[in-house]
């Protein structure tokens, strides 16, 4: 079907204001294959400190006759998502040896927890913490020992923070391999439910633990559908997983194979083949337009209106706020998946999951089909789910499933009797209380709107909030800490209708933490009947919730932002019906107006040696990275050199050869 004019428009804008910079990108990673490091270029003093550990990769390494395969791994073992992941490379090397390829530790990036960090110090390193795991990413990839990548990663920052620095090797085939949420524990309902009860005083630290600990319960990533599990749609939407890869658990057979898969998939598109698919290539317009897309249509993580600009940069491209609110406009939600419904993903995913919502995204011509992906068949490959051959229906069982079994060519792992990776397309919800038909959504827009005016532009997740709540007017209450908020709740001083502000919050005051702790307290003011919201210059949740909240606010607080000059007091007017923000303050006065004293910056917990980051951090409609402002400013077209020529066999190849 033919793409929606809606999404051309906003591709072709796209691709427009990208065009100097992703020809730059485009140069940058054609000079890196042709000229840049690698194997023939070491020395032979570099090349043997290369493989004096590899044991029995050594001669095939020395040979330089396949790829070896560098592998950047987020693992460690407080993180429940990424402790899986601490057997996977030498399982990935005896994949890899399968195909007679090596494969190689490149380095290890950083993986902290949002969910232990939450509204403690640590908090205020999260979001630099995406631009050290890219440069960590990078600087694994700087060896030139490698002709292909595999990224382990999973949750908020990490997703993000791989792929930013692989992109700057964006000339190495690359897949990222996910491990897999944990299976379901206790409902998320009944989670929100003790968390409100502790925030009224009604249950006590005991409960609270007990709950939690019900929820959080094992390794795989959490299962609400928050930025971590966001990430994972979105990088299947880009076509950089192994087709159905993203959410089945950890442990299982199906998730080893789909590990194999992915290795050996990596090794049939390297440099030296005739289906080379190279990161760079892969992540273009077409694609970070699908990942919006995909955040839209599932009700996403607020934190990829930071994430994605900053990811698109990384690649030249060129994405804002006004394209994320353009592409909410016409994309409807077709997924209710906690906190914006009852299920979790392991509930979305035995639904039809991302199979279903790719298949019914493409037949409404909301998906770009066409975008070249790691996998063969293009963005279509993406709407059928894997499972392992033994799993299905014995011969001659009834079976209303349309198989398509691939080939080996096609599903390049190892063939063994009873464990064969098979895609089965998934045309239909199992659960339309979970999923639904493009042409029959839970509502007929995405749930992420752009709203602006005189206090600047600010992102509103509407989609688990009720419409009713979408334009709330009320006095302003002014914070400057969120642990101040829940002392004045605590004191009862927020009982009325308030809109509670909270403010120096932004990427350059303090890293731009996210507000996540303030969500039972607001709850429970609107439970008792009360007109509540926030606005923030910094983050809520990747689970953002039932109450309405402008967060991102841009510009922010620090620097002269207008959210600086707002009193106590002041009537503020937010609206998602008409994307407005505004204070309603006589225009004369607000001019008048000074800033509000910038508070001293947060020491300890490390929070000093991210000064210099939080001092070049970009506004947050920019991706909030001290990193990417850095790097855009040198990156002129010029630098990167004229006369170098497009390698004509990705400009013209087939998508599905």
């Amino acid at each position: 079907m033919a793409i929606d004019s809606r999404i051309a428009a906003v591709t072709d804008r796209v691709i427009a204001r990208s065009a100097a910079s992703r020809r730059a990108y485009l140069r940058l990673i054609e000079r890196e294959r042709e000229h840049g490091v690698d194997r023939p270029n070491l020395s032979c003093g570099n090349f043997a400190h290369g493989f004096a550990a590899a044991g029995e990769d050594k001669s095939a390494i020395i040979a330089r006759r396949a790829m070896n395969i560098g592998i950047v791994t987020s693992y460690n073992d407080m993180l429940s998502a990424h402790q899986p992941y601490g057997r996977y490379p030498e399982q990935m090397k005896i994949f890899a040896r399968e195909t007679g390829a090596t494969a190689q530790v490149a380095g290890g990036v950083p993986a902290m927890c949002d969910g232990v960090t939450q509204g403690q110090p640590g908090m205020e390193l999260s979001l630099f913490s995406r631009d050290v795991i890219a440069l960590s990413t990078a600087v694994g990839l700087s060896h030139g020992m490698f002709e292909g990548a595999a990224l382990l990663g999973i949750c908020d920052k990490i997703v993000p923070g791989l792929l930013i620095g692989a992109l700057r090797f964006g000339h190495l085939p690359t897949i990222l391999i996910p491990g897999g949420p944990m299976p379901t524990g206790l409902s998320n309902k009944e989670k929100q439910r003790v968390r409100q009860l502790y925030a009224e005083g009604k249950a006590d630290e005991a409960q609270l633990l007990e709950s939690e600990s019900a929820s959080y319960h094992s390794a795989g990533t959490c299962t609400f559908y928050g930025t971590a599990n966001s990430n994972q749609m979105m990088m299947e939407v880009m076509g950089l997983h192994v087709p159905g890869a993203a959410f089945v658990n950890p442990g299982t057979k199906l998730r080893q194979e789909l590990t194999r898969a992915a290795v050996h998939r990596l090794a049939a598109i390297g440099w030296d083949g005739n289906d080379y698919r190279p990161l760079g290539r892969c992540v273009d317009e077409k694609a970070i337009v699908n990942a919006a897309v995909g955040l839209l249509a599932t009700g996403g993580s607020t934190n990829h209106a930071i994430h994605l600009p900053a990811m698109a940069r990384a690649a030249g491209i060129i994405f804002d706020w006004e394209d994320l609110d353009a592409l909410s406009a016409a994309v409807p939600l077709v997924a209710r998946v906690y906190p914006n419904g009852s299920g979790d993903v392991n509930h979305f995913h035995q639904a039809g999951g991302i199979a279903f919502v790719v298949s019914t995204l493409i037949d409404a011509g909301l998906l770009h089909d066409d975008i070249l992906t790691v996998w063969t068949g293009g963005m279509r490959a993406y709407a059928s789910e894997p499972a392992l051959s033994s799993s299905l229906p014995p011969a001659g069982a009834t079976d209303t499933r349309t198989v398509d079994a691939m080939s080996e060519a096609d599903a390049p792992s190892r063939k063994r009797e009873g464990d064969e990776l098979i895609w089965t397309p998934v045309t239909q919800s199992r659960d339309e209380s979970m999923l639904r038909a493009a042409s029959a959504p839970f509502q007929p827009d995405g749930g992420m709107r752009l709203v602006q005016g005189n206090l600047g532009r600010a992102t509103f997740k509407t989609s688990a909030v009720d419409p009713v709540r979408w334009t709330i007017e009320a006095p302003a209450r002014i914070f400057h800490d969120q642990d101040d908020v829940l002392a004045a709740y605590k004191r009862g001083e927020l009982h009325r209708d308030v809109i509670v502000v909270v403010r120096f919050q932004g990427p350059r005051a303090n890293g731009m933490p996210e507000l996540h702790k303030l969500t039972p307290a607001l709850g429970s003011l609107q439970d008792k009947g009360f007109k509540v919201a926030l606005v923030t210059d910094g983050r809520m949740s990747g689970a953002s919730g039932k109450v309405p909240a402008a967060i991102h606010l841009s510009p922010e607080a620090l620097g002269g932002g207008p959210i600086g000059k707002l009193r106590d007091g002041d009537v503020v007017r937010l609206s998602a019906d008409d994307g407005t923000l505004n204070a309603l303050v006589p225009a004369a006065d607000w001019l008048a107006r000074d800033q509000a004293m910038t508070p001293r910056p947060h020491i300890g917990t490390g929070r000093e040696l991210f000064a210099f980051m939080r001092h070049g951090a970009s506004p947050a409609e920019q991706g909030g990275s001290a990193l990417l402002a850095a790097m855009c400013e040198d990156l002129g077209e010029g630098l990167l050199g004229d006369g170098i020529s497009l390698d004509k066999n990705i400009e013209d190849k087939e998508i599905d050869a």
